[in-house]
């Protein structure tokens, strides 16, 4: 646990419900599902760098390129309709450990994902969210392509913001 102890929440501050608001409406744009209402109690801070959104103990969003996004545990809390790439079982124990998503694993994307958006992975069999990530190519290239990086990982299930959260 020592690890976690220079892992924390700094500059932690409530949001005003208007900014729960906004977040809650940029997340239903981004994910196409609902999530927290304007009355929720949201803390925003930075965690390693990271700008991350805290409800229920749980770090359940962070900001890619200033956009807010749902964490792992966020998109479990929420499951999302959209933004997903689902990757095939062989990739999984790569993914686990932090790697990027190489395109040869991709087996479906959602055909919205355009280039630097963010996205999440979710395996074939259980459809249940492993990462978050930048898409490096849209959602019908990844289906494509035989070669090269689909997604860059920027978090993941037992990272420190997964881990921050447990």
């Amino acid at each position: 646990m020592s690890h976690l102890s220079e892992f924390r929440l700094r500059r932690r501050r409530r949001l005003r419900r208007k900014e729960v608001e906004s977040l809650a409406s940029e997340l239903l744009l981004a994910l196409g599902r609902e999530t927290f209402n304007a009355l929720d109690q949201i803390y925003v801070g930075d965690a390693g760098g990271m700008d991350v959104a805290i409800f229920g103990g749980k770090a359940i969003a962070l900001y890619i390129d200033s956009k807010p996004f749902l964490t792992v545990h966020g998109l479990i809390a929420y499951p999302a309709s959209k933004r997903y790439v689902t990757v095939d079982m062989g990739a999984v124990k790569f993914l686990a450990n932090g790697a990027d998503v190489m395109a040869p694993g991709v087996i479906d994307a959602d055909p919205e994902i355009g280039t630097g958006m963010a996205v999440w992975v979710r395996d074939q069999n259980n459809l249940k969210p492993l990462l978050v990530g930048t898409a490096l190519m849209s959602g019908s290239e990844m289906k494509a392509a035989k070669i090269g990086k689909a997604v860059k990982t920027v978090h993941y299930v037992g990272d420190k913001l997964w881990n921050l959260s447990a």
